[in-house]
């Protein structure tokens, strides 16, 4: 126990440690240290095209030592295909530099396949192969163990995001492809290390 009005042991111990560092050391004790080698994966949602608010990048990417501005130009640079649309993006942090690459949704990709940005109901018409061509992409990320599996998985997103496929309601391509009328090819995605590059 300390008397009356003794100052703490480890008070007096912290004091004397910041007084034998120097000045460039001091700095890095609390400044956090030199910038880190090992990376660091943030994902976000942004609007494709667009910098985003500085006030919403902040306190995501200040912490990491980088200026909001320059990674919202980064994310609109990479998300130039995607104007106007909802996207998530994924920033790969090494040494205060910042990577950016989009994570692509099904709906995003099918609506990026409607080819109308104006059109807000999204209600046109995507072919079987626009839906094939995003199921591919996301076959990766599906529970199905088929790919005819992962197909029906995207015709129900077309579903849901109101489009048309192949001139017919997204439900009767599933039943074509349940009794077999249709025959969806299977495929297999590309190894993780393939994706990255």
């Amino acid at each position: 126990t300390t008397q009356h009005g003794a100052e703490p042991q480890h008070s007096s111990t912290l004091s004397t440690f910041f007084f034998s560092l120097s000045p460039l050391q001091t700095h890095l004790v609390t400044m956090g240290g030199p910038p880190s080698m090992e990376p660091k994966i943030i994902y976000m949602r942004a609007t494709g095209g667009e910098v985003g608010a500085a006030a919403s990048l902040a306190p995501k990417v200040g912490p990491l030592g980088m200026s909001p501005k320059v990674v919202g130009e980064q994310i609109k640079k990479a998300t130039m295909d995607w104007v106007g649309m909802k996207v998530t993006v994924k920033l790969v942090v090494v040494n205060r530099q910042a990577t950016v690459s989009v994570v692509p949704s099904a709906a995003s990709l099918i609506i990026k396949a409607l080819n109308d940005n104006s059109n807000k109901e999204h209600d046109g018409n995507v072919t079987l192969q626009d839906i094939i061509d995003v199921a591919k992409v996301m076959r990766r990320r599906s529970i199905a163990k088929k790919m005819s599996g992962t197909v029906k998985e995207i015709l129900g997103t077309a579903y849901s995001v109101g489009c048309t496929v192949d001139d017919q309601h997204p439900r009767d391509i599933i039943a074509a492809i349940n009794d077999g009328s249709i025959t969806i090819d299977d495929y297999e995605a590309p190894a993780e290390e393939e994706e990255e590059e």
